[in-house]
C-alpha cells in the first residue's frame, strides 16, 4: 500500500474515515480503508469493477453497518439519528431500476426531509423552497420542475438526483458514479456545479468515478482501491501512473493518449 507523501494537509479535515471495514454479512468486502478530507477538497476513489468503491460509500453513509469510525467536524456519526446523520452526509447513488411517481419539484424537495419538523412537504418552508428551486436551478431542470420523473431520460434524471443532493445541504457529498447517462456537455457541468458546490463554506466531497480524466479534472486526493484495500492514497498531482496502470491492468496514459489521436 502506498500512502500519500506525508505533506501536511492545506485545510482543516472535515471528513475523516478510520480503520473501515464493511460488507454484506460474510467476509468484509472493504478491508481496513482510512484517509480524511479537508474543507473544501475533493478525494476521487477508483479502482477496477469489483474492488469495493460503491460498498465503501454505503458504508460510509451509514447504508451499511461499518467496523471503524466516520466523523464529520470531529463528530462520530455512529449514535446519530438519521436526520441528523443526513444534515451531515449525503449519498447520491447510481440510478435505481424503480422509483415514484413524484413531480421533478417534489423529488428534489425530498432532500429538504432531514431539515423538517413537521414531516415531508407538509412542514416545508420558504427556505426550503428557496434551496429546492436554487438546486433546480443549477443542474438546469427548474422548466422541468412540474413534470413526473417517471417521464424524464436517463440523463434528466440523474440531474434531478444531484439536485435534490445539493437540496439536502449535507457538509459532505457521496457520489457513485454521477456522471452515469449524462451527455458530454452535461458531464461538464455537473464537474463545474461540485466544484462550486465544495467551494462554498465547510463543505467536501468523495466521489467514484469509472472517468479517470473526469476524476483528476477536480480531485485534490485520490484513493486508489485493490480488493477491498487501499492501494494507494496520494494527492492527485503525485498519482503514480505505475501502479494505475498495473491496478486497471493496461497502460492507461497510452491509452488516454491513443483516444486523443483521433482528434488531431
Amino acid at each position: 500500500m502506498r500512502l500519500h507523501d506525508g505533506r501536511e494537509r492545506r485545510k482543516k479535515a472535515l471528513l475523516k474515515a478510520e480503520h473501515i471495514n464493511c460488507g454484506y454479512g460474510g467476509p468484509p468486502v472493504v478491508k481496513d480503508i482510512s484517509f480524511q478530507v479537508g474543507e473544501g477538497e475533493s478525494l476521487c476513489i477508483l479502482g477496477p469493477n469489483g474492488c469495493g468503491k460503491t460498498t465503501l460509500l454505503r458504508g460510509l453513509s451509514g447504508i451499511l453497518p461499518i467496523k471503524g469510525e466516520v466523523s464529520v467536524q470531529g463528530k462520530d456519526l455512529k449514535g446519530m439519528s438519521a436526520r441528523q446523520r443526513g444534515r451531515k452526509i449525503a449519498l447520491m447513488s447510481q440510478l435505481a431500476e424503480t422509483y415514484f411517481s413524484y413531480t421533478v419539484y417534489e423529488t428534489v424537495m425530498l432532500g429538504r426531509y432531514v431539515h423538517q419538523q413537521r414531516g415531508l412537504f407538509a412542514g416545508r418552508s420558504p427556505e426550503d423552497e428557496r434551496m429546492v428551486e436554487e438546486s433546480l436551478q443549477k443542474v438546469g431542470m427548474l422548466p422541468q420542475a412540474d413534470r413526473l420523473i417517471t417521464e424524464l431520460s436517463g440523463g434528466q434524471l440523474q440531474r434531478v438526483y444531484l439536485a435534490r443532493t445539493f437540496a439536502q445541504d449535507p457538509q459532505v457529498i457521496l457520489l457513485d458514479e454521477p456522471t452515469n447517462h449524462l451527455d458530454l456537455k452535461y458531464q461538464v457541468e455537473l464537474v463545474e456545479s461540485l466544484k462550486e458546490w465544495v467551494g462554498q463554506g465547510d463543505r467536501c466531497l468523495v466521489g467514484v468515478f469509472h472517468d479517470i480524466n473526469l476524476a483528476l479534472s477536480f480531485a485534490d486526493q485520490v484513493l486508489l482501491m485493490e480488493d477491498g484495500r487501499t492501494a494507494a492514497l496520494e494527492e492527485a498531482e503525485n498519482l503514480d501512473l505505475a501502479l494505475l496502470n498495473r491496478i486497471y491492468g493496461l497502460d492507461v496514459k497510452a491509452y488516454m493518449k491513443d483516444s486523443l489521436k483521433r482528434w488531431e
